[in-house]
């Protein structure tokens, strides 16, 4: 069993609410309303809290009232009971379900807590019940598993989600959230370990435990046979460093083929160190360019779900991972290297290696039978100018294809907006000694590098995610800790399982 950081133990119950035992029984109370029933014998207590302006229910608000404290009511198990803030009901949604169950555990925890239990209400959809679940795993998530000391470190051990019924489609909701959580876990795993314990190597070495454990295949491509195919461009970031380069493929085959072949291909980019290159980047900052190969941690933590919930289509996972280094054989400004495609390019900066890495596995999925193709990546530091650290940055060739990968963020809570690709900018790739080059120059840099990108998915339907704004978070959330976020597994997965089958 691959481990995963801070994982505890995580319950559906169906219990009344005085009758749950727990360090803290949390319930959502909404503005602007009355609480809710479970809370009448705690309504002195609610009121006070209002008067002095302490809690109005809105979002990330949250309050605890001790058993020791003399109001406390007879007959509740709970040893506390915590209010948190659900905001207005007509603007409340799952994703305000993760966020606030999120940010309960992160502040409860820091407390003491070490056994949480969440009361959702009858009406509550299933919806609600899968990102419950998910906040608390999510926000129990600490990066600090390289320290010695666990002094400052305190996590949940359990978490239980009261509901009043265990039937039918809740239960089924409650595992979905605890896969896709843990998947995302997993992926801030990945993404988390420096530089010198996640090499490419060491990453297809945990690719492939990964996909043992889930019953995927997966095959590694090493440098000679990368060679042996034409991968020039891939190869071309890849020499500067003593590491070895490999690409991962992860398929996972569904019982049956659907009638319109179909398949999915998901690209990640797994640069698991990006010095820049010889076009060098500067010092301040560069310790977190291990998160570069976040994308490709992303595919890998989707297909680690995407193995469980077993979608109705064939989906396939590729990682080109390399080291971007300064090295005596590092590549130049000014070098050409011919892609697996035929097509050449101009190097002319080094640090933007992850398109060149791309495009060689985005041309190797097409020829493994892909007929749809999404990519994430943390390419462009322009993706974060123009969205700054909420929006992932969305291109694409199909709009119908943009319109899926769109609506699957949109139900997972992933917040992604959709970036101009016009003709116009194509001319930005320009080059006077090969077919393109590869950078287009200061202004519209995100676009001239999904443009790249474009160049080499042909007709086939591609969307492509820019998350250099969003991959790594540079302060905790209420509901996240500082660091990987984990983001777009829930998206590719709920892309997976949701696709229309024929």
């Amino acid at each position: 069993m691959i481990q995963i950081t801070n994982q505890m133990e995580s319950l559906l119950i169906s219990q009344p609410f005085s009758q749950i035992p727990a360090d803290a029984l949390a319930i959502l109370v909404f503005a602007e309303e009355a609480p809710p029933a479970e809370l009448v014998s705690f309504s002195k207590w609610l009121d006070e809290l209002r008067e002095s302006g302490e809690f109005a229910g809105k979002p990330g608000e949250l309050a605890v009232l001790h058993q020791s404290f003399g109001a406390w009511p007879a007959g509740i198990a709970a040893r506390r009971v915590a209010v948190v803030g659900a905001g207005r009901r007509d603007a409340f949604d799952a994703a305000a379900v993760r966020k606030g169950v999120g940010s309960a555990v992160r502040t409860l925890k820091q407390k003491g807590v070490k056994t949480l239990a969440w009361w959702l209400a009858p009406a509550d959809p299933a919806a609600f019940v899968e990102a419950a679940v998910e906040g608390a795993i999510l926000g129990n998530y600490e990066p600090d598993v390289h320290k010695t000391s666990s002094k400052e470190s305190k996590s949940l051990e359990r978490f239980s989600l009261a509901v009043p019924s265990l039937a039918g489609e809740t239960q089924a909701a409650f595992e979905r959230g605890k896969i896709l959580a843990n998947a995302q876990n997993f992926t801030r795993d990945l993404v988390n370990e420096p530089a010198n314990l996640m090499t490419p190597i060491i990453l297809a070495d945990r690719a492939r435990a990964m996909a043992a454990e889930a019953g995927l295949e997966c095959e590694v491509l090493d440098q000679d046979r990368m060679r042996q195919l034409g991968m020039g461009s891939l190869l071309g970031v890849a020499q500067g460093s003593a590491e070895p380069p490999a690409l991962i493929v992860v398929r996972y085959r569904p019982a049956s083929q659907p009638k319109s072949g179909d398949h999915l291909g998901l690209v990640g980019k797994g640069v698991t160190f990006d010095t820049g290159g010889v076009s060098i980047k500067p010092a301040e900052g560069m310790e977190k360019m291990k998160y570069d190969m976040a994308g490709g941690a992303a595919v890998l933590g989707a297909m680690r779900a995407i193995a469980q919930l077993k979608p109705s289509i064939p989906v396939t996972a590729l990682v080109p991972a390399v080291e971007n280094m300064v090295g005596a054989r590092a590549q130049r400004p000014g070098d050409i290297v011919t892609s697996l495609s035929g097509k050449t390019v101009e190097v002319l900066n080094t640090d933007a290696e992850g398109r060149l890495i791309l495009i060689d596995a985005l041309t190797y999925a097409q020829r493994l039978g892909c007929t749809h193709l999404v990519d994430a990546a943390t390419l462009t530091g322009a993706i974060v100018v123009a969205l700054g650290h909420v929006n992932i940055g969305a291109f694409t060739n199909n709009e119908a294809m943009l319109a899926r990968v769109l609506a699957a963020a949109k139900a997972e809570g992933e917040k992604t907006w959709p970036m101009p690709l016009d003709e116009d900018y194509k001319d930005l790739l320009k080059s006077a000694f090969a077919d393109l080059a590869n950078i287009g120059g200061r202004w519209g840099g995100a676009i001239s590098a999904a443009w790249f990108l474009r160049e080499f998915t042909g007709d086939t339907p591609w969307v492509h995610l820019d998350i250099a704004g969003t991959a790594w978070l540079d302060e905790a959330k209420p509901h996240l800790a500082k660091g990987p976020s984990g983001v777009c597994v829930r998206t590719f997965s709920n892309l997976a399982v949701n696709w229309p089958v024929q």
